[in-house]
């Protein structure tokens, strides 16, 4: 008789059993739908029970990372090829902010918002904030994103010109090639977008099917992202209309924004400012007619050298109708929005 697979089997034994177990990451899910956090807009108050998915029989624990406590998440249900795990949590009326810990043999994987990941960050946790709802119209809709400069040239008057001024060291520039890809230092190029150009293609969105557009900055601003904002309380011209355009170009290698005069009074003039806010009106006039909603990206947490409340680069200094900014002026009105390092400098 041959006992020969007897030992064969046994070698096989032995290796299965020192193999180590696989976490199939791709299996890992979690999100804020109802499927995964239930009710999915709870209030405050109240109970939420929160889920995760993994591959079938993968996962030997599951643990909510909830607010710096540990919980073991129950495993609940399995369909197909995963399994689901839930862990409820009472409310009060403050945010909760959580991830996941999966671990599997000696392995060990987080889960937020990225994904899995071996080293979490608070920056990507999950968060619930209790009462908070999503208005309805929302839900479902289908946002489209404008980055003004780039999308489409309608009126070249209001176009930024080539050494306008001085941005970051150096002076704009005029993009003449509209298919030219951006440089590097692309902040101070300028392709001539503007709100013309959006609202000559409003029927093309709309036969889109869109529901809303979000748009990047609008307000004044020197670069092309806006995301430095110079002037809240109006559109830039640039983007809306120059009724005043006069002044001169810097020269080159003068880098003093003191005399770019022709950008100081394309941006000051109360004619541009005003106009351009009236045209941005009528774009979410145009919007709303077409059943469009409007978002705008404010960016009221910081600000640029250039805003008029500090006016480092003296834009607004000698312009008619401004207080001095608090770069300028220790007794600007301005000078408790901004923390001097050195107040005598």
């Amino acid at each position: 008789m041959d006992y020969s697979h007897f030992g064969r089997d046994l070698n096989k034994n032995l290796y299965f059993s020192t193999l180590k177990p696989v976490l199939v990451k791709k299996a890992l899910f979690a999100d804020y739908t109802s499927d995964y956090v239930d009710p999915p807009e709870p209030g405050a108050y109240t109970e939420v029970t929160l889920r995760f998915r993994t591959f079938k029989s993968n996962a030997d624990h599951v643990f909510l990372i909830c607010n710096g406590q540990r919980m073991l998440m129950a495993k609940t249900d399995s369909a197909d090829s995963f399994d689901f795990y839930e862990c409820r949590i009472q409310l009060d009326n403050e945010a909760i902010r959580y991830y996941f810990e999966i671990r599997t043999g000696n392995q060990i994987c987080r889960y937020d918002l990225r994904g899995s990941v071996k080293h979490t960050d608070e920056a990507y946790w999950f968060t619930i904030r209790p009462g908070f709802k999503t208005p309805r119209w929302a839900k479902g809709a289908v946002i489209y994103q404008i980055y003004v400069d780039r999308f489409f040239n309608g009126d070249p008057s209001n176009d930024v010109l080539s050494h306008e001024y001085n941005y970051i060291g150096d002076h704009t520039v005029q993009v003449e090639d509209w298919n030219k890809y951006p440089a590097t230092m692309g902040v101070r190029e300028f392709y001539g977008g503007d709100l013309k150009g959006v609202m000559d293609k409003l029927d093309y969105l709309a036969d889109l099917g869109i529901d809303c557009i979000y748009f990047n900055p609008l307000f004044v601003s020197p670069s092309n992202h806006k995301y430095d904002i110079q002037d809240y309380d109006y559109i830039d011209p640039h983007f809306g209309r120059i009724i005043k355009d006069e002044g001169d170009l810097l020269a080159e290698g003068d880098y003093d924004n003191k005399k770019a005069t022709r950008y100081i009074s394309r941006v000051t003039s109360r004619e541009n400012l005003e106009a351009s806010n009236e045209l941005f009106a009528a774009l979410v006039a145009e919007c709303h007619r077409r059943n469009i909603k409007v978002i705008l990206d404010g960016v009221f947490n910081h600000c640029g050298s250039f805003n008029k409340w500090l006016d480092r680069e003296r834009i607004y200094e000698d312009a008619p109708g401004y207080s001095k900014g608090a770069y300028i002026d220790a007794d600007s009105p301005y000078r408790s929005y901004f923390k001097f390092y050195n107040e005598h400098s």
